[in-house]
């Protein structure tokens, strides 16, 4: 008895995506990190950042993106950097009161 095939597409992004998720690991997000806030595999994630740092980044040009489309993607990027930093800091206010007491 065979498995039926089942068809998988591959996600296909496009570069101003690709280009914020970098921008997150440039601005100190570790790679793990910043795939799991984006829903992306660590070894993509690492992928656009050598390709970036070596000028060879490309997208998945099919799609135009609109600029309302471009500012969520950019806007989205902004907030997972913020509740990153928003954790880091909560987690020293209670290691610092916890210290005090």
């Amino acid at each position: 008895m065979t498995k039926p095939k089942t068809s998988t597409t591959r996600a296909r992004y496009t570069l101003e995506f690709k280009q914020e998720a970098v921008r997150l690991v440039e601005g100190g997000q570790s790679i793990a990190a910043a795939a799991s806030t984006l829903g992306l595999v660590d070894q993509a994630l690492f992928n656009w950042v050598r390709a970036s740092r070596a000028g060879n980044l490309s997208g998945a040009d099919s799609k135009v993106l609109t600029p309302e489309q471009m500012e969520i993607a950019r806007l989205r990027a902004e907030l997972a950097r913020v509740k990153m930093e928003r954790d880091i800091l909560g987690k020293g206010t209670a290691y610092f009161a916890k210290a005090s007491n």
